[in-house]
């Protein structure tokens, strides 16, 4: 059983903190896998906005974590306590995957988690971290940032968005989306996506995608192009563009190749089929795109991810090479 542990003092935001404790702490229904065992360090009783929580360890249980998640850090111009700060980095030493929510990025640039390396926080204090921590390459645009050991989100639903990635690392996107399901959240949004778009998803059922979205995603086998989404939708490529960045945050294309990722994932979870098949139900064409595609996107190739992910849950079928 992998062990979480949620790094709280005062001073930290309590939306946060209550998010990824809905998300590691309670397994969803018929979901046969271990789940996670979460454990809130801190010192004593914590004042976490309104609310008082009572800490299961001190900071030096994260020590003893898998995978330590510093939720948001209310004041950014206040520095963050060393007894934390010490705790993280210690924590990361001893082999700990270290996530951030929000401006919990805050709290891992003090403990150097983030020197050299690409990070995100909350669009409004992105230029403070940059500015605070000059060896942090911020990045102001995207939904977080997974550096392997070292993972940073932007604010509110994209901490969501990073929980939902490291369940999908630990356990496949089948139990991924099973969390999300309990949730009533959106399975997946790439961590490469837009903080900030005009509508998020359209709002009303004659917006251009509100028919073309499900159109397309029902025709993945296909190679489509944006011309045939243009067309569909009745517009010209350059407006389909622009619909599709106020929408999603992302371009036609770079939205397709998402959903065909997903789409393979769930095959190589839940099928025997062999990667030349896949590619051809996810409209890869053949087995190398395929593979190229999803080792840069998913980080592990096909055959790698099946033999991880291959026992979905309620089965027992060996994985296929």
């Amino acid at each position: 059983m992998t062990t979480v542990a949620l790094a709280v003092t005062d001073g930290m935001l309590h939306f946060e903190l209550s998010l990824a404790y809905e998300v590691f702490g309670s397994a969803p229904v018929g979901v046969g896998v271990p789940w996670y065992d979460v454990r809130v360090c801190g010192v004593d009783s914590v004042r976490v906005g309104r609310f008082r929580l009572e800490s299961d360890q001190g900071l030096d249980g994260l020590r003893e974590a898998d995978t330590v998640i510093v939720p948001g850090w209310a004041d950014t111009d206040v520095e963050p306590p060393a007894e934390l700060v010490g705790a993280v980095r210690a924590a990361h030493e001893a082999g700990a995957r270290v996530a951030s929510l929000c401006t919990g990025a805050f709290v891992l640039a003090a403990a150097g988690l983030l020197d050299g390396r690409c990070a995100t926080t909350h669009w409004a204090h992105t230029g403070a971290l940059a500015a605070r921590y000059p060896r942090v390459e911020v990045d102001p645009d995207v939904l977080y940032v997974d550096n392997g050991s070292v993972l940073t989100s932007a604010g509110k639903a994209a901490a969501m968005d990073l929980c939902l990635h490291l369940v999908r690392l630990d356990h496949g996107s089948s139990v991924a989306n099973a969390v999300a399901r309990r949730l009533v959240v959106p399975p997946h949004r790439a961590g490469g996506q837009a903080q900030f778009v005009a509508a998020p998803v359209p709002t009303r059922d004659d917006h251009p995608l509100a028919a073309l979205l499900p159109w397309a995603v029902e025709r993945l086998d296909q190679p489509l192009t944006v011309e045939d989404l243009a067309r569909r939708a009745g517009m010209s490529s350059r407006h389909l563009g622009r619909h599709f960045r106020a929408v999603t945050g992302t371009t036609p294309l770079q939205w397709l190749l998402t959903q065909r990722i997903r789409r393979a994932q769930e095959l190589l979870e839940t099928t025997d089929d062999v990667v030349d098949a896949i590619a051809a139900a996810t409209g890869m064409g053949t087995a190398t795109t395929l593979r190229r595609h999803f080792n840069r996107t998913v980080g592990v190739p096909p055959d790698t991810y099946r033999r991880t992910f291959r026992s979905a849950p309620g089965s027992n079928r060996p994985a296929v090479e």
